[in-house]
């Protein structure tokens, strides 16, 4: 049985929604325009204050409602109850999505990151050519 407070640990969520995104801190960091070691601070803190945490939630590709709701309990239940086998027989318990569509959403989201983050880096480089002449 968890506690109340670790179940509202923002920070511990946020953590946890980007590593199920497959974004490290400094992906994250870039994306938010402060440090590794914030966006470690972040991670380590039980709240967010609401404008940060919206920053957060669209650099995430998600709701901050989504981030506040999450639960990973309530993930690793969807997976168990997905499939009952019996008989090597598959039937699905109300899984109301398509995991390979939520996987493909997640890998579109990621392209979009990482070629924002191209573009940053191809606009610094244009910036920094342009002082240089």
């Amino acid at each position: 049985m968890q506690t109340k407070t670790k179940n509202n640990h923002i920070g511990r969520k946020i953590s946890r929604i980007r590593e199920l995104r497959g974004m490290k801190q400094e992906t994250l960091a870039e994306e938010l325009g402060i440090s590794q070691q914030a966006v470690s601070n972040i991670e380590n803190s039980e709240k967010v204050d609401d404008v940060k945490l919206e920053e957060i939630a669209k650099a995430l590709g998600v709701t901050k409602e989504g981030i506040e709701n999450f639960s990973e309990e309530a993930i690793l239940n969807i997976i168990g109850n997905t499939y009952h086998v019996d008989n090597s027989s598959a039937v699905n318990y109300g899984c109301t999505f398509n995991p390979l569509d939520k996987l493909m959403e997640a890998h579109e989201e990621n392209k979009k990151l990482y070629e924002r983050l191209l573009q940053a880096e191809k606009d610094k480089i244009a910036y920094l050519e342009k002082l240089i002449k």
